[in-house]
């Protein structure tokens, strides 16, 4: 709570009587009261939720409007679901980023017919004014409830989750996680409700990593859809989005020059090259740490200089991660960083800083201001973590919205491919998205830049054995050079 700052600005009355009037909106709530200890209801009774403050209802709103402006592919399905529901009667349960994104996201499935519960999957990306939307549409749709806020504990993290998945009288039949926690939970806690689950998308690296695990070991019961290396996942959300949300998250929490610092980005995957790229553009020294031979051919010959992490811990001034590994950063890189260094994570999982060997009674915290801390060790070095090691981009500044609505849209498109298929298409496997997805989320997207696809002949087609309306590549065209990083069973 040290060096909590409140930032508030008054929100003129909504003319939707639905939403509480005059509301405000703070980035940190003055009142510290655990949301679990409140007693919330919205205007119809219903209490199916725990967020930080309906209060700022409005201002989700607002939120969630300027983000549908940059969705179109989302608000395309709405509009071309108008009289169908190909969700009719599905119960998602989700476990995501509580943005205006998901929210563009969640209202877009229950438009498409289905029921929501959610849950965050970060403890700190949570946007508190979004979250507070949900009471209100609960009591317009069918179910629609969110138990999330920024700042929870890990024991309130697993809390919402357990509420979302526990509720009498509802049992979710599909699932859609990020990270893998939520699939996780349901398998430790009730693994009955698998029998009446239909799938499961998967987002993330390490949530698909687990389940590829469980595949490999017979305990996957549900099909599985691999979102995280559909080719609109990789090539647009994991290059362009930390392309340029890096910058944003590390000028926000430290006010750095990027010309001139010595950077080491560990992983050259998508999410590695799209920050390599951004800080070399800014004039940064940018050094790079990789496992695979093939990613780090690419890095030397994108003019990055391969190394150990070991041979430039002393001298670098920023330590990216962005592997989806664990222990990428030790205690022992730790010790050896210059004074300031500032250490921040790009990957999905907080595994990758070893944060915990961070928290020994010589070390002292200090928290300069939300998601900054500086650790200092007894002869006075400090080093600047951010946001104690989780995902820095969500939970530190925000994300392009553009960017996250074709990822929206294919989650969104594996949900409904999931739930309708045919008894027997898919088994107990991890799928990747048909091609053919891949390439109507990104038609979908094509009108934003009054863009024109070239059509083919009858004659070019049967020359190239494609369909005219395609798809145009295999299933292992990977697009550009960069290597396949799908994490293989």
């Amino acid at each position: 709570k040290i060096g909590r700052r409140s930032l508030s600005r008054s929100i003129s009355q909504s003319s939707t009587d639905s939403y509480s009037s005059a509301a405000s909106y703070t980035d940190s709530s003055d009142d510290e009261t655990s949301p679990r200890d409140k007693q919330q209801k919205n205007s119809k009774g219903n209490g199916d939720f725990c967020i930080k403050n309906i209060k700022q209802a409005d201002f989700g709103r607002r939120e969630i409007e300027i983000a549908e402006q940059e969705m179109p592919a989302l608000m395309a399905l709405r509009k071309r679901a108008q009289g169908e529901k190909p969700l009719a009667g599905a119960k998602v349960v989700g476990c995501t980023h509580i943005t205006a994104q998901t929210a563009v996201l969640m209202e877009t499935l229950s438009a498409l017919g289905a029921q929501c519960r959610w849950a965050a999957c970060n403890i700190y990306s949570t946007q508190n004014e979004v979250a507070a939307i949900s009471p209100f549409l609960a009591s317009s749709l069918l179910c629609f409830s969110v138990f999330a806020w920024k700042g929870e504990s890990e024991d309130d993290f697993w809390w919402c989750i357990d509420r979302c998945v526990n509720v009498e009288g509802w049992q979710p039949n599909m699932i859609l996680d990020d990270g893998g926690d939520l699939t996780h939970w349901i398998y430790k806690k009730y693994p009955n409700m698998f029998k009446k689950i239909k799938g499961i998308v998967e987002e993330s690296v390490t949530g698909v990593h687990r389940l590829y695990q469980l595949s490999k070991a017979g305990k996957l019961c549900v099909p599985a859809m691999n979102v995280n290396d559909s080719v609109t996942k990789q090539k647009f959300d994991n290059l362009y989005c930390c392309r340029e949300s890096i910058l944003d998250g590390l000028k926000r929490t430290t006010d750095v020059m990027f010309g001139g610092k010595q950077v080491v980005v560990c992983g050259y995957g998508e999410v590695g090259k799209g920050c390599c790229a951004a800080l070399k553009a800014m004039g940064s020294i940018v050094y790079v740490t990789e496992i695979d031979p093939i990613c780090a051919l690419q890095a030397c010959m994108d003019g990055f200089r391969l190394v150990k992490l070991n041979e430039v811990i002393r001298q670098v001034d920023i330590v990216i991660t962005c592997t989806g590994n664990k222990n990428v950063v030790v205690r022992e890189n730790l010790d050896r960083m210059k004074n300031g260094c500032i250490v921040c994570n790009m990957g999905h999982s907080n595994t990758e800083i070893d944060v915990a060997s961070l928290r020994t009674p010589e070390l002292t915290w200090e928290r300069v201001r939300s998601q900054v801390d500086h650790v200092i060790w007894p002869d006075g070095k400090r080093i600047v973590l951010l946001a104690e090691g989780r995902l820095l981009n969500l939970s530190c500044s925000t994300v392009p919205t553009f960017v996250l609505s074709i990822t929206a849209t294919t989650q969104a498109l594996a949900l409904i491919e999931l739930y309708n298929a045919p008894e027997g298409r898919y088994k107990q496997d991890v799928y990747l998205l048909p091609k053919k997805m891949d390439e109507y989320v990104a038609s979908l997207h094509l009108p934003t830049f009054d863009a024109h696809l070239t059509e083919l002949s009858d004659e070019q087609a049967k020359y190239l054995g494609l369909n005219k309306n395609g798809p145009f590549k295999p299933n292992y065209y990977r697009y550009d050079n960069t290597s396949n990083t799908a994490v293989l069973p």
